[in-house]
């Protein structure tokens, strides 16, 4: 198995495409690769605002709707999870940010592969490198406008 055959693309209750599915494989990969870790098993499962929000208050015990929940299974170096994303949460806040929904997607997929990696993002300084990371790899994103 190649090894960006171990990140795959789920679609729960949403209507989307994930388009370049190979170039968005590698992008992970290589940003993996480049904080010092190895690729295991990453599936995203995109779904909508309702799925995530069950999810939210089933295991995080939290009443509110979010963009991304990020369920971490790595072992030692070898990063592995389920990152669930709420496609309808995407287009709305790419909306407000005034983005196109991919770039905003792409964001969120790099923001739960950091997590994976061990970054946090609840405290100001946390957020903040959350945010220079996310920013370093959407650079390295082919056709990306960032």
């Amino acid at each position: 198995m190649r090894i960006t055959e171990r990140i795959s693309f789920q679609i729960q209750d949403v209507d989307l495409v994930v388009k370049e599915k190979n170039k968005i494989r590698q992008w992970i990969v290589d940003a993996i690769k480049n904080e010092g870790k190895k690729t295991g098993d990453i599936t995203y499962i995109f779904c909508s605002d309702e799925y995530l929000l069950k999810m939210n208050r089933q295991y995080l015990q939290h009443d509110d709707y979010t963009d991304v929940i990020t369920f971490d299974y790595t072992e030692e170096n070898r990063v592995s999870g389920d990152i669930f994303i709420s496609y309808e949460r995407i287009v709305d806040n790419a909306n407000q940010l005034k983005t196109l929904p991919e770039e905003e997607l792409h964001r969120v997929m790099i923001h739960g592969v950091m997590h994976l990696c061990g970054y946090k993002d609840k405290l100001p300084g946390e957020r903040e490198q959350m945010t220079q990371k996310e920013n370093q790899y959407l650079a390295l994103l082919p056709n990306q406008k960032n």
